[in-house]
């Protein structure tokens, strides 16, 4: 196995995905139904042989090192961990994180106590699938000290994008951060592709231990933006070519998107691949129960209690409930955390959907009750609204954790 060790940036505030991101870290919203976005590209690494991971984290992380430390816990003769490393005051730093760079900078000496030969830098909010130790062996045997996975991509993604220009032997030769729709997009065109393509950073990176340090050794705050085309001269820089499903979640509308992918017939990205499997926290939940209910091209996750009319194009999450007469249409519904009976102490209403509600083109955050008769839906409504007990974003109907929607009501 390959002494590396990896890094997953799990600090950021996720502002593009509020309100899923009012109370948790970016990493830790969930997907699928069951898992998190973290469980990713851990998921990633440990599949890749990868053991040693560290998750850097900063915002909202109580339920991210929740999830992390109730999930991963390896045997006591792999060696193996997942190793939380919060951003915190010391001698040297009196700041919190301030960019990807400055992360890793001040994670350092706690990632050198492994004594790795290579470091793997992962980002904590992307939905793909990698073989991360065959990126590491084309590393070491291109004789590079950076290898950056990137993925082809078309005009109209390249942008907004990080863009890199390798030659024939894979070494990077020019890199531009977010180029636009500026000249320098031309120069920057893919020449292994006979279709118009751009080679676009993935934010996935390998470093040589030692030429980490070096890189490091500065006050640049950013891998993107400043180490990466600072390092491209000084250093021997590889592309590694990943031609697979990619995808960054930072906005609601393709969080909605990418949930609802889920449920096709045959997505790009899936969960059933028992030989790269995403692994979560297991939770030991019953059967989900259908007691009456349409149910088509939809996910339906573990613990559920299903009374409703009809579920269309759908992933109802963990632990949800939902009334006789019910209609969910194109939404994801992230179920609770506890079930009703469990509120001892409270006078909150259960968490679930009432009997004859509709929704449609919505996401329901977790441990939210809707009453009977509500009707929801962002049709007819500006694509960016803030409602009293609700959000609009990119047109689709956000209701936030633990909120209470009264019976009757029609958004």
């Amino acid at each position: 196995m390959i002494n590396a060790a990896a890094v997953i940036m799990g600090g950021g505030q996720g502002k593009r995905l509020q309100p899923l991101t009012r109370d948790r870290a970016k990493p830790a919203v969930p997907i699928g139904g069951r898992y998190r976005l973290v469980d990713i590209p851990i998921s990633n690494c440990i599949n890749s042989g990868i053991r040693k991971i560290f998750l850097l984290t900063q915002f909202n992380s109580v339920s991210l090192h929740q999830h992390v430390n109730n999930t991963y816990h390896f045997d006591q003769f792999s060696g193996g961990f997942v190793r939380i490393l919060a951003a915190q005051q010391t001698p040297g730093s009196e700041t919190w994180f301030q960019g990807t760079a400055d992360a890793v900078r001040q994670g350092y000496r706690y990632l050198l106590d492994t004594d790795p030969d290579y470091v793997v830098v992962l980002s904590g909010d992307q939905l793909y699938r990698m073989d991360l130790a065959e990126m590491l062996n084309q590393h070491i045997k291109a004789g590079a000290e950076v290898t950056i996975a990137a993925k082809p991509v078309g005009r109209a993604e390249a942008g907004a994008l990080g863009i890199l220009r390798a030659d024939a032997k894979n070494r990077i030769v020019q890199f531009v951060e977010k180029p636009g729709k500026s000249p320098v997009l031309e120069e920057l065109r893919a020449p292994m592709y006979k279709d118009e393509r751009f080679l676009a950073s993935m934010g996935i990176y390998v470093f040589n231990t030692e030429v980490l340090a070096k890189l490091l050794d500065n006050d640049k705050l950013d891998f993107g933006k400043e180490i990466i085309p600072g390092s491209i001269e000084s250093h021997k820089v590889n592309a590694y070519l990943f031609d697979g499903y990619w995808k960054d979640i930072g906005t609601i509308d393709s969080f909605w998107e990418e949930n609802l992918h889920f449920t096709d017939r045959a997505p790009e990205f899936n969960f059933y691949d028992q030989k790269a499997p995403i692994f979560t926290r297991m939770r030991y939940l019953p059967p989900s129960k259908i007691n009456c209910c349409d149910l088509n091209q939809s996910l339906l996750a573990e613990g559920c209690i299903i009374s409703g009319h009809r579920i269309l194009h759908s992933i109802i999450g963990m632990r949800a409930v939902v009334g006789e007469g019910t209609v969910i249409e194109h939404s994801y519904i992230m179920g609770s955390d506890y079930y009703g009976a469990e509120l001892k102490h409270s006078d909150r209403p259960a968490p679930g959907i009432g009997r004859d509600c509709f929704v449609r083109n919505a996401i329901v955050d977790k441990n939210v009750h809707i009453g009977d008769g509500a009707y929801l839906s962002p049709e007819g409504k500006p694509r960016d609204f803030d409602g009293a007990n609700y959000l609009i974003r990119d047109g689709i109907l956000c209701i936030p954790k633990n909120t209470i929607i009264p019976p009757g009501t029609r958004i």
